[in-house]
């Protein structure tokens, strides 16, 4: 594949990163507890074969950071769903002073990524720890769900967080221009969202996988920095 050269560059993340302290739980929001995710989990169990490998659709940053144990790993696509920075975050990569915005799959399109095939004897601790990292507040953002996905080996069925569109934080389709000015300010204690932007289509197009939408993005988002500093 020809090499492109990607506008956001680390230089572009480093001037939108501070050291911020997690502010913690926010006030006002139920969190799920150890029984609620046990549960959740158990539900999506229910309708797996006991025992059997599972599928995990990778599309943001389970790409670049997956912490889960998996076999094989080989790309796919998702009919039906597109990634989409749709909903808004106060918290992790954005503060309640400069709010942000985060990626899940949202209904219409279709989403080039990764799956992981993850081992069945492990599956229900995998799952527990995914859904930890994944959804904290209630009713949750990205909800998981099994979808279909297109292989080159022939289409799997394959675990995947979607967008929970009665969410409080959905904010719908916004223009690249608008998801752009925020990612270009937006930063918490777990980093910012231009780093987030970087790290998603870095290594999408590490796996080959190019995806027009976010590549118009990251130029915007590289502008919009350096236009803040007056370059």
């Amino acid at each position: 594949m020809r090499s492109r050269q990607m506008a956001l560059t680390c230089d572009h993340v480093a001037r939108v990163h501070r050291a911020l302290e997690d502010p913690g739980p926010e006030p006002g929001l139920v969190y799920h507890s150890d029984d609620e995710y046990d549960a959740i989990v158990e539900t999506i169990l229910a309708t797996h074969p006991a025992g059997e490998d599972a599928w995990l659709f990778a599309y943001g940053s389970l790409i670049w950071k997956p912490e889960v144990e998996h076999v094989e790993a080989r790309r796919g696509r998702a009919h039906g769903w597109h990634r989409s920075f749709c909903f808004r975050i106060t918290r992790f990569r954005a503060t309640k002073d400069q709010p942000g915005l985060m990626m899940a799959l949202d209904r219409g399109g279709q989403c080039r990524g990764i799956l992981y095939r993850l081992p069945g004897q492990s599956l229900q601790a995998q799952l527990g720890k995914l859904f930890r990292r994944e959804f904290t507040a209630k009713p949750a953002n990205s909800m998981p769900r099994w979808i279909t996905v297109m292989t080159d080996e022939g289409p799997v069925t394959a675990l995947a967080f979607v967008m929970n569109r009665q969410s409080s934080a959905y904010v719908g389709r916004l223009t690249l221009n608008d998801v752009a000015d925020v990612l270009a300010k937006a930063c918490g204690h777990w980093g910012s969202g231009a780093e987030y932007l970087h790290n998603t289509v870095m290594h999408l197009e590490e796996h080959g996988i190019h995806d027009s939408n976010l590549w118009r993005l990251q130029r915007l988002v590289a502008a919009k920095i350096e236009e803040a500093e007056g370059r």
